[in-house]
Formats: C-alpha cells, structure tokens, sequence
C-alpha cells in the first residue's frame, strides 16, 4: 500500500537562506514520524511545506495519491479536510476575542460540515476539557488546556494526518507527557497519522514509530525509532541523544558536547554541512568537499556520512 504522505526533494529558500533543502521522507497510514533538530534547522517549514501553508521552492509533495503542489485553492481547501496542523504556541495561535466553542467550531464553518454546540461539547470532553468551557475565552485557561483547545480544533473536521508543530515545547514537563498521552489515545482511537516535529528526542521516544533527524535543512538519519535510539549512526544524532535525561540516578550517560555553533543557513559550509563541528574518527578533507547522500546504511536504517559503510552494523 502506497504511504498516506510522500515527500520527494522538497525544497524551500528564502532568498540565500536554504531553510530546508532537498528533504525526503514517506509516512505510512497510523504511524507517527517524528522530525527532530536543532531550532532553526527547518523542521517547521518542512512541516507547514508539507501541508502548503508554505509553498516550496520545488519538490513534490503527494497526499493519498494526490498531488499536493498541483492544487488548486478549492481543492487544496478540500484537501484541508484530512490534513491539519497543531501549533507549537498554545497562547499565539488561539483567538483572544472568540471564545473557546467558536474556534472549535470555525473549522466546521468554514468547510460547511454540520455540527453546532453538541459537537462542540464532544470534541471538548474528547480532548479531556469540561463542555461548559465552551463558552469561556483563551485567556481563562493555562498553557496545557489551551493546547488541548488546539488539538480540538484540529479534530473538529475529522482529519486522516495532523502535523503537530512541536505541540509541547511550551508547556511544563508534567503536562507534556499529558498531552502525548492525549495524541496517542486519540490516534489509537481515531487512526491518525503524524507528523510530530519536536527539537527534543526524549519527547518523542515514546510517540515515535520512526524518527528523521536534521540539520541544516537536510535530513541526516532516519530509522524505526528503536534502532535510532539503541544504536545512533550520525555523531550528530548521537549528541542529541547524549541530552536525553536518564531517569534511573544510578546510571549516567556521557554527554556528547559538539564544538562551535550550527552554521547560517545562509551559508552553509561546503560539502558535508556537519563537518565544522563532526566529532566522527574518519573525518578528512573528503568531509569538505562531498555532499553525503541520505544511504541505507543497515536494515531501515539511512545516514548520511560517506565515511559509514553500507552493511549492518556489529
């Protein structure tokens, strides 16, 4: 069966600015992809891309079967349906002036799909929120029921895909994990697909069916999520990993600290965009002058560094 998403060298610049350049990836129907990164390293505008809240620079884009950049507004609007988004700022991307049960009911309205107050109510208590909320405003809630109001209002036309824009990013750590909880019920209960962008790998260690790691506008690595977190390829990939807090006090991990700062996306380095700040033990001046392709390197396991070989690794 064909995936739900494909996305095939997608590009986007601003001007000089490459923000995401030459990202591919398949979402398979009922899995969470989850893409994680430094901030500023394009995991947004790939997401927003993949929904054409932004349009690309080129690439293609297929959503069941369909070509997405091809669209016109009608049926982009239609395609709507299926596709939404949750934001990652619980408190910018809410209304103030409407209240609660109107900006879960302005996706219904705007896509001519019935339901009134009694709709609004269900998607309320399915989001875990009392149904007399309904009739409060944004500024009444904290930061985690505000999200929940999203994620509501993300729901209320019934989608098959929802990118989650980094949905916890803002909120304590104690209602993080609430809140994923609620992604993953409901996508359990509904048959959700994700795309989850977070910039933190312990978020997703949980959520994730495979992860795609980037940087630079690029993806690195990508793996199912068990073989990414037990035995990284990309030094990359294995510093982030190193800032995962261990929840055992008995056992420590060594943290992996990368020298100097993530280059402009207005400049990139030559060659392998990585290479400034590469801590791999075959390093060379080939690392400046190659850009490495995204290769299987084991079994559903893909890096990109010309300096891993393409068997499974012992």
């Amino acid at each position: 069966m064909a995936p739900l998403v494909a996305v095939r060298d997608l590009v986007k610049r601003y001007g000089a600015v490459r923000a995401v350049e030459g990202v591919s990836f398949d979402i398979e129907r009922g899995e969470t992809l989850a893409l994680v990164g430094e901030s500023g390293c394009g995991k947004t505008t790939t997401g927003r891309s993949t929904l054409r809240l932004v349009e690309p620079t080129s690439g293609t884009i297929t959503f069941d079967g369909t070509d997405v950049l091809g669209l016109r507004p009608s049926a982009l609007r239609r395609l709507r349906r299926r596709a939404q988004i949750i934001f990652q700022d619980p408190y910018a991307s809410l209304n103030p002036r409407m209240t609660v049960g109107a900006i879960v009911r302005e996706g219904l309205s705007i896509h001519g799909l019935p339901g009134g107050n009694e709709r609004v109510r269900e998607l309320l208590s399915e989001v875990g929120l009392r149904p007399e909320v309904a009739e409060r405003y944004p500024h009444e809630f904290s930061g985690g029921q505000r999200q929940r109001v999203g994620i509501a209002r993300a729901l209320a036309v019934n989608p098959d895909f929802v990118v989650c824009d980094e949905p916890v990013a803002m909120l304590d750590v104690s209602v993080q994990a609430q809140v994923i909880n609620l992604l993953m019920d409901l996508q359990q209960h509904r048959g959700l697909t994700y795309l989850f962008i977070a910039h933190d790998l312990s978020v997703v260690a949980h959520v994730a069916t495979r992860v795609a790691v980037m940087y630079l506008g690029r993806i690195v690595e990508q793996a199912p999520a068990s073989a990414l977190y037990a035995d990284p390829i990309m030094p990359y990939t294995r510093a982030l990993l190193s800032a995962v807090p261990v929840p055992d006090p008995a056992r420590a991990r060594q943290r992996v600290v990368l020298p100097g700062e993530p280059p402009s996306p207005a400049a990139p380095p030559p060659g392998c965009a990585f290479h400034p700040r590469c801590l791999h033990p075959l390093k060379d001046a080939e690392c400046t002058r190659v850009i490495p392709p995204l290769e299987e390197k084991a079994a559903g396991h893909w890096a990109a560094c010309i300096k891993e070989p393409k068997h499974p690794r012992s």
